[in-house]
């Protein structure tokens, strides 16, 4: 469903079952997602997820992380096609890299902003593209759904509990309804959804 305004605004994070984005006592330690991110249903789904898109709009933090390591990842022997395909992308791709502490950005095809995330994407709307790809970083999703500026909703939840930690979904986010465009499970109980906002 293209918007009638433009590009889409498609937001990928990993979730625990029980709803958390990050454990609680160390928010940037991903360990607890690696076993279930190299499953066919979790690379398929970044695929299906990164192929429309032109654009990756990241956190500063989240940036860092996969821009340090993705790149690492072309040529590398025994590299899965899918993983190579994305880690392509992303260094192709243009990315707008939000941040109130980075100056300029050390990657190349690169812009630094220090403004709300829901002004810039709504101003990369207004510009010529595919998707403009969010990628697992929480606070400018938050910033978002709370702004009601996401389209599609991609989501996939790992069997674990981390028993603590931040939760995507808070409170006094938009009322609204969300339309189920594609799901698939995998035989480790990992599970991709993904939802389009219905307007």
């Amino acid at each position: 469903m293209t918007q009638q305004n433009g590009r889409r605004v498609v937001t990928n994070i990993a979730l625990s079952l029980d709803g958390r984005y990050a454990q609680p006592d160390n928010p940037v330690d991903m360990s607890w997602v690696m076993p279930y991110a190299v499953s066919d249903v979790a690379r398929d789904h970044l695929t299906s997820l990164w192929e429309p898109a032109t654009t990756a709009l990241l956190g500063r933090v989240n940036a860092e992380g996969f821009l340090g390591f993705w790149p690492t990842v072309i040529g590398m022997e025994g590299a899965d096609p899918r993983d190579e395909g994305f880690a392509k992308w992303l260094v192709d791709a243009d990315k707008v890299v939000l941040s109130s502490t980075l100056r300029e950005a050390p990657w190349e095809r690169t812009a630094v902003l220090d403004r709300p995330a829901a002004e810039v994407a709504g101003e990369l709307r207004g510009t010529a593209g595919g998707d403009i790809l969010v990628l697992s970083s929480a606070s400018v999703i938050k910033a978002l759904l709370a702004a009601d500026q996401v389209d599609r909703l991609a989501i996939t939840v790992f069997p674990v509990f981390l028993g603590g930690g931040p939760r995507l979904f808070d409170d006094g986010l938009p009322a609204g309804r969300w339309t189920l465009a594609r799901q698939a499970a995998g035989e480790d109980g990992t599970l991709s959804l993904v939802y389009d906002r219905a307007h």
